[in-house]
């Protein structure tokens, strides 16, 4: 093992002292996490954190991403008309000019916004 892993996983505190430690790029087949889970199509649906991933840092500590089993997991609830509804109105307000109240066409970033 090289020394940058030797230090990802001895500075890196787990979760909890049953809780298993990969190093990034090196976990088990059927865990992902919450954004490969949301890629697939699904949610972790109530299950707790499984596993840990460790990735080395330079400057700071190592990262952690947390895992869940693939095969726990449930499929993602769909939008109701109410929150595609809420979700319209929330883009509409971010493209709209606070000075003139027009809708520019595009989001406005949010440091000229006042």
């Amino acid at each position: 093992m090289s020394l940058t892993y030797g230090k990802c996983l001895a500075g890196a505190e787990p979760r909890s002292a049953t809780l298993p430690q990969y190093i990034w790029r090196c976990a088990p087949d059927g865990m992902a996490t919450k954004r490969q889970l949301r890629a697939l199509g699904l949610r972790p649906g109530g299950q707790g954190v499984q596993a840990e991933v460790t990735r080395p840092r330079y400057r700071r500590g190592p990262l952690v991403a947390y895992l869940y089993r693939i095969d726990l997991a449930k499929p993602v609830r769909p939008m109701t008309s109410r929150k595609w509804g809420a979700l319209a109105l929330a883009m509409l307000a971010r493209r709209t000019c606070p000075v003139c109240r027009t809708d520019a066409g595009y989001c406005i970033p949010a440091l000229v916004r006042y």
